[in-house]
């Protein structure tokens, strides 16, 4: 199968695999992109069964146009479903890594009619407010406030901008404050050795979602990424589980 790629409205980068459905979204993490070895796992494995797949960059990401400093939860969100309104059609299973997680979830209250699954990888709902704002100095928490943006060491590459936009808009965007209803299956993915999202905040997502059908796996030796050989056989076997159900 062919991949096609573009650009929608002229800012975000998008690549798609035309196919049978439900289809298969995307969606990348905190500064991820559409490049990563999980996307492209996914579109490899979609393209082999003839099904067809989504993968983007949201704005200030990757290929997609802007400045990542100025983008929060909410614009990014907007980007996703900006998407998946005009280049997808019929049920989709959103695939969520991280930040896309929780972008994935917003999109499944804002249009639970095409959402067919969600598939979490270690997903981080509300962590600018439940993981970023708490493990914050003081002395951060006054910069962030005075200055409006931090930069934090990352061990993914260059340090991470943190901006006083993207916590004060993450907490208008939480999800787990109230009871969520998710129509669809559900399923998480999660590493125990995560030195970013915790397991433990797993559980919460999971203790907060309204639905029969959640599992959560817990990969006793996984980090963050998931991204190893047996972290994408694993993916690729959940996502396949959901479609043949």
């Amino acid at each position: 199968m062919r991949e096609e790629t573009g650009r929608l409205d002229g800012r975000l980068a998008w690549a798609r695999l035309r196919g049978k459905g439900p289809g298969v979204i995307f969606l990348p993490g905190y500064r991820s992109d559409m490049q990563g070895s999980k996307a492209i796992a996914l579109r490899d494995h979609c393209a082999a069964r003839g099904r067809a797949f989504l993968r983007f960059d949201y704005s200030g990401h990757g290929e997609s146009a802007g400045h990542f400093e100025d983008g929060t939860i909410g614009q990014w969100t907007a980007d996703a479903i900006a998407v998946l309104d005009a280049l997808t059609e019929g049920p989709q299973v959103l695939v969520g890594s991280s930040m896309g997680g929780w972008i994935a979830l917003l999109m499944a209250r804002a249009r639970p009619d095409r959402i067919a699954a969600f598939i979490g990888i270690a997903p981080a709902p509300d962590f600018t407010e439940t993981l970023m704002w708490p493990a914050f100095t003081e002395a951060q928490r006054a910069e962030i406030t005075t200055r409006g943006v931090i930069h934090l060491p990352s061990q993914y590459g260059d340090p991470t901008p943190v901006t006083r936009a993207l916590i004060e808009d993450g907490a208008r965007q939480s999800v787990l404050k109230a009871p969520l209803p998710l129509p669809c299956p559900v399923r998480i993915l999660q590493g125990m050795r995560d030195p970013d999202v915790p397991w433990q905040h797993a559980l919460r997502l999971v203790e907060t979602i309204q639905a029969d059908d959640v599992r959560l796996h817990l990969v006793k030796d996984g980090d963050h990424r998931l991204s190893r050989p047996q972290d994408l056989v694993l993916l690729a076997e959940t996502l396949e589980g959901l479609l043949s159900a």
